[in-house]
């Protein structure tokens, strides 16, 4: 039997915490819970003064989890600080203007940007996918979802929670779909807003890059938000990026704004990569019909005109649309579809071409 992250939570919802009387899922105690097939690591996150209460704690949430089936080794790390867990990603003061040349993030490999010149193209979901189509291939993947005003991919790749800090300096991302991942998602409510100025979302930018314990990476994605702002330059000044990806739908209005985009790119001295229609072909899941709906062959015109490569070409299918909003990508969820060998061949190209 497979164990799951849910069946990982139902059993912590077992434990009492012996300070609030809730469990320890609800009191926010048990955290950073991910699964990699087997194996179930989960955080217990205390009040320092209170450390010898959760010894015991600790050790029936091992026991409870080591339980389940199909479970065969359990990682509960308990960890003691101050309530005020994680650094707080809104800049102390205004950053002094200094110039200094991109740094690498510690433990990355490769720095890859998907980015989109226009909102609603699909950007997010190319991003979990290509991510998971890395992973599958060997790969060890990050995925920052650097979209601060719209984070999207705590839900497209079923990750919940809020991510620890075992220093208060440093953050611990979470993983699921052999993908390791950070959003502000994370660390807001659902229905939260954030409402910050251009200096707040680049000090948040660069503290998800280089405060997040990435680990050993082969290559980080970034899913940067639309346009051409300060989220994307930000990025491309402070940060190495080996190269950049441009997502657009085939019809006019969406090619405009990819323009800009790999405009912005070149001018930042950021490799671009290629691009990638999306919606590219509607298939009717009844019958199969297949219609243009936006258009075809936009994007590959514009990546000939721009003499970028075109990666590839996403059908509009209900499937990949279903298995986002499910939490596991479609790369995941079924990898031999159609609409997921699209997304692979496009991390074999990313692979053999030494970018990922």
């Amino acid at each position: 039997m497979t164990v799951t992250r849910e069946t990982v939570l139902e059993a912590l919802k077992s434990i009492t915490d012996p300070v609030s009387g809730s469990d320890i899922v609800s009191a926010g105690i048990a955290r950073a819970v991910t699964v990699e097939g087997s194996t179930v690591r989960f955080v217990l996150e205390i009040d320092p003064g209170k450390s010898d209460a959760y010894g015991p704690v600790r050790d029936k949430a091992d026991a409870a989890v080591a339980a389940l089936p199909g479970v065969e080794k359990v990682s509960a790390m308990l960890t003691a600080h101050s309530e005020k867990a994680l650094p707080d990603l809104k800049p102390k003061k205004a950053a002094q203007p200094q110039q200094q040349a991109p740094q690498k993030v510690p433990g990355v490999a490769r720095v890859l940007a998907v980015a989109s010149g226009k909102g609603g193209v699909g950007k997010s979901t190319v991003s979990a996918n290509l991510a998971c189509a890395l992973a599958m291939q060997g790969r060890k993947v990050g995925l920052l979802d650097a979209d601060v005003y719209g984070p999207s991919q705590p839900k497209m790749l079923g990750v919940s929670g809020r991510p620890a800090s075992p220093d208060g300096k440093t953050i611990l991302p979470l993983r699921n779909h052999g993908v390791t991942m950070m959003s502000m998602g994370l660390m807001t409510g659902e229905d939260q807003a954030v409402i910050w100025r251009g200096p707040m979302l680049m000090g948040a930018l660069q503290q998800m890059l280089l405060q997040v314990q990435w680990g050993d990476l082969d290559v980080l994605i970034v899913d940067l938000p639309p346009g051409t702002g300060d989220v994307q330059m930000t990025l491309a000044q402070k940060t190495h990026v080996d190269g950049a990806i441009v997502v657009s739908t085939p019809q006019d209005v969406a090619l405009i704004d990819a323009r800009k985009g790999i405009d912005m790119f070149r001018k930042m001295n950021v490799p671009v990569l290629g691009m990638i229609e999306n919606m590219s072909i509607h298939i009717c899941s009844n019958c199969g019909h297949e219609e243009h709906v936006f258009g075809h062959g936009g994007v590959a015109l514009e990546a000939q005109k721009l003499n970028v490569p075109l990666l590839g070409e996403v059908p509009l299918h209900l499937d990949v649309r279903l298995a986002g909003d499910n939490g596991t990508p479609i790369v995941a969820a079924k990898p031999g579809s159609p609409q997921a060998k699209v997304f692979l061949d496009i991390a074999t190209q990313l692979v053999d071409a030494g970018a990922a």
